[in-house]
């Protein structure tokens, strides 16, 4: 068997709202959850499983790699739902995106305050 990513837990401060966020963005479908969890599934089977942690939300970093219609249209979904978003990851140029990499990129923050990234070509 070949290693492949399965899941990762995202702490949140309401998993419903930070789940439908990732959905909408992204143009995912709904995932059975269970227990503390509300499941967000990506097109390659990995699981983002939401909860909210009894402790302080500690920010992460989230990338993720999509094509370049879907970026259009989840950069359109953020500028029209006036999430502040970023060309870099020092947060020094608002409302802009990047052409780094030989593709775009966009940094923003989700619901619970977590860093994402969103690019249209891998750094390698």
């Amino acid at each position: 068997m070949t290693i492949t990513f399965n899941h990762t837990i995202i702490a949140s401060r309401d998993r419903t709202e930070s789940a439908r966020f990732y959905r909408d963005l992204f143009e995912l479908a709904e995932a059975p959850s269970w227990g503390p969890f509300t499941n967000v599934q990506l097109d390659d089977g990995v699981l983002l499983q939401f909860a909210e942690p009894p402790v302080e939300i500690q920010m992460q970093h989230y990338a993720f790699l999509v094509d370049d219609e879907l970026f259009d249209r989840a950069y359109g979904r953020l500028v029209d739902g006036g999430v502040e978003h970023w060309a870099d990851p020092q947060l020094t140029r608002p409302g802009e995106t990047n052409t780094e990499h030989g593709g775009r990129g966009v940094y923003f923050l989700d619901p619970a305050g977590h860093g994402l990234e969103m690019i249209t070509r891998p750094y390698l």
